[in-house]
């Protein structure tokens, strides 16, 4: 690259130097390393503004070849922090910027930038405000970048009670016995087919606290009032009887125990019924209350679950409900009377 003349480099240094919003700019970063958006709070001018006087100075080289300039800047998450370095400009640029600062470091629009990045440093020490402020459009993805995508919800598993013992209902391979094996006193995980029982044992083999158990879910081979919850996740639409299940996971609870059921909203895939051996085309907000509350569960609960952008599958729900303390006799209901009262699909 071909060196720049002496003269051109000065011309290029004062013309850098001939706005005064860019002056004010050096003036701030010089005290303290700032945001765009902390710049532009300094200064009261919007980020736009700000951001090309910033590419501006640089562009600028404060020596021939591409060497040292005004600033200097560096990435923090997905931000970019701006600071003057003394030490970083050549002889002539720190000399000619001494001048010029002199000739008008004790204006009154200064005082006020220093006020005003006296209270931006002081919100910043005080509180994370000034760092989500600079982040808070992408702050999911810096946390995930820094932590994973699942460090939420491993935090939140601890709220789960140490002392219970959670029935894994239609275990498959355990990717649910997996998760909550760490947090409670033993996981039941219970499969009609050999072979998921087979690879949920693989997967979970370092953990000591889960029983594996073959059965049908519609005639659990657990003891009345043994554990404290049920969980059965993406489940029930492959069952014959669902009804009969839920009746099941009412038995197996303790007094005050909680039923969690995920599953698929209604949905119109009869394709499914072909291709994976589904029975029911998802489950509306009725027919699962209904189901939970005939069972001799109560206060149900339906939560649509937020989608994945890249799912492509029918969306999901959390249906949860509590055993009484005192239960009542669950009322009898057919496999399907449910359905015919909702007015859904038969399967």
């Amino acid at each position: 690259m071909k060196r720049a003349a002496p003269a051109n480099l000065l011309t290029e240094r004062l013309t850098s130097l001939s706005d005064p919003i860019r002056l004010r700019i050096l003036r701030v970063l010089e005290r303290e390393e700032l945001s765009v958006g902390e710049l532009a709070s300094v200064l009261q001018f919007p980020q736009s503004t700000v951001s090309r006087h910033l590419r501006t100075l640089g562009e600028v080289a404060s020596q021939g070849g591409g060497g040292g300039r005004w600033l200097v800047k560096r990435s923090e998450g997905t931000s970019t922090l701006y600071h003057m370095v003394h030490d970083d400009l050549d002889v002539p640029s720190r000399a000619l910027w001494m001048t010029v600062r002199e000739q008008f470091d004790d204006s009154t629009v200064l005082a006020e930038d220093a006020r005003r990045l006296a209270a931006v440093l002081a919100d910043r020490r005080l509180d994370t405000k000034a760092f989500f402020g600079r982040v808070a459009g992408e702050w999911d993805s810096v946390r995930s970048d820094l932590f994973g995508q699942h460090a939420t919800l491993q935090s939140l598993l601890p709220l789960i009670p140490h002392h219970w013992t959670v029935a894994d209902l239609g275990c498959g391979t355990g990717n649910a016995s997996e998760v909550l094996a760490p947090c409670v006193a033993k996981v039941i995980a219970i499969d009609q087919s050999p072979q998921m029982l087979a690879a949920a044992k693989q997967r979970l083999a370092g953990q000591s606290n889960v029983d594996f158990v073959q059965g049908d879910l519609e005639s659990l081979p657990i003891p009345a009032s043994s554990v404290e919850a049920v969980v059965c996740v993406l489940v029930l639409h492959h069952l014959a009887d669902p009804a009969a299940a839920c009746r099941e996971m009412a038995r197996i609870l303790k007094p005050g125990g909680t039923a969690l059921v995920v599953d698929m909203t209604a949905h119109d895939r009869a394709v499914y019924k072909q291709t994976m051996g589904h029975r029911w085309l998802g489950f509306g907000v009725p027919e699962m209350k209904h189901m939970l509350t005939a069972a001799g569960l109560e206060r149900a609960r339906f939560q649509t679950l937020a989608c994945d952008a890249e799912a492509r599958g029918p969306g999901l729900f959390a249906c949860t409900a509590y055993k009484p303390d005192q239960p009542d006799q669950p009322r009898p209901t057919s496999p399907t009377s449910w359905a015919k009262e909702a007015g859904d699909e038969q399967p």
